[in-house]
């Protein structure tokens, strides 16, 4: 497996939609600079996200790191940057949903992976329902564009289908 680092919004949506568990079946290690820690337990952020990051699982490695050069877009906050610069230094995959972000992530030859890639990988695996968990997401904050979730629905439905199995 391929070690990954979080930025703050898929781990947000992923524990919001209790799907936060595919992570480690998927990468191994998981890690997160402290940047993002500190912004997913915000006063602001979600009360179940401010409990599961104040009692983080076994499989999560909090990173601090030293100064994290200001480079890239000035659109970035912090914990993107810090992400970035750890996923570099580690040399590792990036969960990042940020446009500017996933754009500074791939200059740097990450391989940057969104909340939905995610699902896509964990529900191909049979560990999810896709269509429940993006039911789920939808009843956050989270945004993307309609016509991506319905395509990405469509390929895990004919995935079934040619399996032969149910259509959940």
């Amino acid at each position: 497996m391929r070690p990954a680092v979080a930025d703050t919004g898929p781990l947000n949506y992923l524990i919001l939609i209790e799907a936060v568990d595919v992570l480690p079946r998927l990468f191994s290690p998981i890690l997160i600079p402290s940047g993002v820690r500190d912004e997913l337990s915000h006063p602001k952020a979600p009360t179940l996200v401010r409990s599961w990051t104040g009692h983080p699982p076994a499989w999560l490695n909090i990173v601090s790191l030293g100064s994290v050069p200001a480079t890239g877009p000035s659109a970035l906050d912090h914990g993107e940057r810090q992400a970035i610069a750890l996923a570099v230094q580690q040399q590792a995959d990036i969960l990042i949903d940020d446009r500017e972000g996933v754009l500074q992530a791939r200059k740097m030859n990450l391989e940057a992976i969104g909340t939905l890639a995610v699902l896509v990988r964990a529900a191909q695996r049979g560990w999810i329902q896709l269509p429940e968990m993006f039911r789920r997401l939808r009843a956050t904050s989270f945004r993307s564009p309609v016509h991506l979730m319905a395509r990405m629905l469509e390929e895990d439905s004919l995935r079934k289908k040619q399996l032969g199995g149910p259509i959940l």
